[in-house]
């Protein structure tokens, strides 16, 4: 059943339909977003926050190709140096599959947790959904580090282009750890279709207003 799923999701004409619609949602929401990327701008221009209005990290595409994904800047500059530089925060990083409390990361900014709470950090995805390196909807895009997690899953994991809203963030986001994560994120490469990405898009919709996960 799994495989059938499979199949009928992943097909050529839910991929074409899938880009085209990713294409015109992401030009729209950019041009929507223009004030905000202005008003961003400014804020990042003055005081202890100063620095770069974006925060770009590299994580792994479909078929391993890797990318820089954009996210307006929640933490202050040089956060990554600063986390492996100190090894009881970075050991605590990787227990927590890979994140750390708003209340216990020192790296995070007063106007980032508001950022992050309200998930307007995640707006500037929609470039890199313009650019094809991801889609509205598919499972979040992860760290090189975090590949191990999927075992001999990870091609498959692998086999499909990350998305700005997928199934585990739908279910439960920062909630769900691994190794419970790669079980959400594998069955959504089994059951792609039209239907389930509505309601994955449905289910993060509520929890973005809800704030449920986001830290």
């Amino acid at each position: 059943m799994a495989r059938e799923a499979k199949k009928v999701g992943q097909g050529n004409v839910y991929l074409f339909i899938k880009r085209l619609i990713d294409i015109v949602i992401s030009i729209v929401a950019l041009i929507l977003m223009v004030p905000i990327f202005i008003i961003m701008f400014i804020v990042y221009r003055f005081g202890t926050n100063k620095g770069p209005l974006f925060y770009k990290q590299e994580r792994v595409g479909k078929c391993g190709k890797k990318f820089k994904i954009y996210k307006f800047r929640s933490m202050v500059v040089g956060a990554d140096a600063k986390l492996k530089a100190n090894k009881k925060l970075y050991d605590l990083y990787l227990k927590n599959s890979y994140k750390l409390p708003s209340e216990l990361d020192p790296r995070i900014t007063k106007l980032g947790r508001f950022l992050r709470k309200s998930s307007i950090d995640e707006l500037p995805q929609f470039i890199n959904i313009f650019k094809g390196e991801m889609t509205l909807i598919g499972p979040r895009p992860i760290i090189e580090e975090e590949l191990k997690e999927y075992g001999e899953d990870v091609d498959k994991f692998l086999s499909v282009t990350p998305g700005a809203m997928g199934y585990w963030q739908a279910s439960g986001r920062s909630n769900i750890e691994y190794p419970e994560r790669c079980q959400y994120e594998l069955y959504y490469v089994d059951h792609a279709s039209f239907l389930f990405d509505l309601k994955i898009l449905f289910k993060n919709i509520v929890s973005i207003f809800r704030g449920e996960g986001a830290y």
